[in-house]
């Protein structure tokens, strides 16, 4: 009966005289309905603007996020001027639904218009069309600006003509699409099914990073703590299970990060929650030692026996939350294919293909883990003293992942020390072991083997505690360091942004934390190299710390709309940020030299 109602009230009001389209589809009317996203009216999505210089008039429009302008319905007119050529600049590809590959733009686009004459009281018109993506377009939209009265100087036309022609270049050049966007652009396109493939396939490089190291010992722990009857097809289950936990963590943290900022990844970074993890980890790997038994009570034994004599994949629930923790040990290695999908869900709010695509992101990250720990089986020894030796060295692997959970925490001289005793006493193992064995040629071989592994860590340790005494060796790479100032607040980076501005030089700031490891790695890797360290010296080079994610940081990030770590910022000469090149997760020196190319372009 409500549904007869209402359908007779809307006819009633679609054919009362005099009534508006406007005022029909307004929100007040019809706020209760939130299926449909709200649309912007069409002058706040499409915002134009027109300025004159002389013979040339720059008409440019800033275009809301997830709306597009159409390149080729752009027309231009004229009322009591003459107009000369007009330079479009080259678009974005997009395959439209109405009228097949078509360029478009994105963001901002400045459109250079030469002027043969113009009179008094003379305006220029331009009619455009553009679409909110995927949901709906506006029809053709006219809007006009008045013009100021040019005399008709052959002379300096071709000049204009150049310079518009100069100007269209430059703005192809000063638009870059960086991986991430156009990942996230992938993602608003039409072929999920292809887009979710790439990212499974981005998913398995990802696998070979940091991020991923160490789920690999956590697992396999896992797997050898099973014992010695375990079957190929436990194994798989078993790793299935803990690939879910990761996967279904690290989806919904990315999601969010992207809904509500980066101060809930941030937060995961805490020293409180490291230290736990890392006691955590350290004392899974007491029972691979075998001080203890990991088990349940014995009354809550007996039931979940009578459970998993049910289930043929062993203790599920616990696998799932060992899956579940490591997803958020890889929570804060961000990448261009995690930023890409954040910044999806960021602009889109479109949470269900956002998690789709960090779901096959991470179950791509897993297909390793699944091989390795389904071959487990059949791989280890199954009996013996051997495998003793296996879950001690597994045991000393958890403890490694124990070290990279402090090693965000107290970088420098603890952690190096901390990794220097691991070295020193996983080698003095394996060296007692080996003596056990059979004295022949391939003990001999191991016994070198390990005894050089010992001089390497005794000499990390011994260099860690001289570069902390101030005793540093100037290697290659810490002689080419490039400088760096240090900004806190907000307002320290506009105040340098401001005095950069004023001499005429872009800024690129560098956002990092000792929890991200490919911050470091742009640190080690990237801004060393000769190539780069050339363009920094043209611009002014900031870093700010946030490891701390006070305050101060929180409003720094929230601010820039900051998804995840690294981050770098680019300002150019004028001051004004260029969202265009902004970077995020780690880029290849030669990859990230032609990058900034793009800021010191003039």
């Amino acid at each position: 009966m409500k549904k007869i109602l209402f359908l007779f009230l809307s006819t009633l009001l679609l054919i009362a005289p005099g009534a508006q389209s406007e005022s029909l589809f307004s929100k007040s009317k019809f706020d209760f309905l939130k299926d449909e996203p709200q649309l912007m009216p069409v002058d706040q999505a499409f915002v134009f603007d027109a300025q004159q210089e002389g013979n040339l008039v720059k008409i440019s429009y800033v275009i809301a996020d997830g709306y597009y302008l159409y390149r080729d319905k752009l027309k231009f007119a004229a009322d009591g001027a003459t107009l000369g050529e007009i330079q479009l600049p080259k678009g974005k590809a997009h395959s439209d639904e109405y009228f097949g590959e078509q360029q478009v733009y994105y963001s901002y686009v400045e459109i250079p218009v030469a002027l043969k004459e113009a009179g008094k009281d003379s305006s220029i018109e331009v009619t455009f069309m553009g679409c909110a993506e995927g949901k709906l377009c506006f029809p053709p939209t006219t809007r006009s600006a008045p013009l100021t009265q040019v005399s008709a100087n052959a002379g300096l036309l071709p000049e204009v003509l150049k310079e518009a022609s100069a100007a269209s270049e430059t703005a192809d050049q000063q638009a870059p699409i960086t991986q991430q966007d156009s990942l996230s652009q992938m993602l608003s396109g039409d072929n999920l099914l292809w887009t979710l493939v790439i990212f499974f396939g981005l998913g398995i490089g990802l696998a070979l990073t940091p991020c991923v190291f160490p789920m690999y010992p956590i697992l396999s722990g896992i797997i050898v703590g099973q014992g010695e009857k375990l079957s190929t097809g436990k194994a798989f289950s078993l790793s299935m299970v803990y690939v879910q936990g990761m996967a279904i963590t690290y989806s919904l943290l990315g999601l969010i990060v992207a809904s509500a900022g980066m101060k809930y990844q941030a937060a995961l970074q805490h020293p409180a929650v490291l230290v736990v993890l890392a006691i955590l980890f350290f004392v899974l790997s007491l029972s691979m030692f075998g001080l203890y038994d990991l088990k349940l009570p014995s009354s809550w034994q007996e039931k979940m026996n009578r459970f998993s004599n049910n289930q043929k994949g062993g203790n599920v629930a616990g696998v799932f939350v060992m899956g579940i923790i490591s997803g958020l040990v890889a929570s804060p290695c961000t990448t261009a294919p995690l930023s890409g999908a954040l910044v999806y869900v960021a602009q889109t709010g479109d949470l269900l293909q956002g998690f789709l695509a960090l779901y096959v992101l991470s179950m791509g990250m897993g297909l390793p883990l699944l091989i390795i720990g389904s071959s487990g089986g059949k791989l280890l020894p199954r009996a013996g003293a051997w495998m003793d030796v296996i879950k001690t060295v597994f045991g000393f692997l958890l403890i490694a992942v124990s070290i990279l959970m402090i090693g965000r925490i107290w970088t420098g001289l603890v952690s190096d020390l901390l990794w220097a005793l691991w070295g020193i006493s996983l080698t003095a193992y394996l060296m007692h072991q080996n003596k056990l064995t059979e004295f022949n040629w391939k003990q001999t071989v191991r016994s070198v083997l390990l005894l050089l592994t010992l001089l390497a860590s005794f000499s990390y340790g011994f260099q860690a505690v001289m570069n902390s005494l101030g005793y540093e060796t100037q290697t290659g790479a810490v002689s080419h360091k490039v400088s760096h100032k240090t900004i806190k607040s907000l307002e320290d980076l506009q105040a340098e942004v401001a005095a950069a501005s004023a001499q005429g030089k872009p800024v690129m700031l560098d956002l990092y934390a000792d929890w991200c490891v490919a911050c470091k790695e742009f640190e080690k890797i990237t801004f060393v190299d000769p190539a780069v360290q050339s363009r920094l010296s043209q611009m002014v080079f900031l870093q700010a710390d946030v490891t701390r994610n006070d305050t101060l940081d929180i409003e720094l990030l929230e601010h820039y709309d900051v998804l995840g770590l690294p981050t770098l910022l680019m300002f150019d000469a004028n001051g004004e940020i260029r969202d265009d090149l902004r970077v995020t997760g780690f880029m290849k020196p030669e990859a990230f030299a032609a990058h900034l190319d793009h800021l010191l372009a003039k």
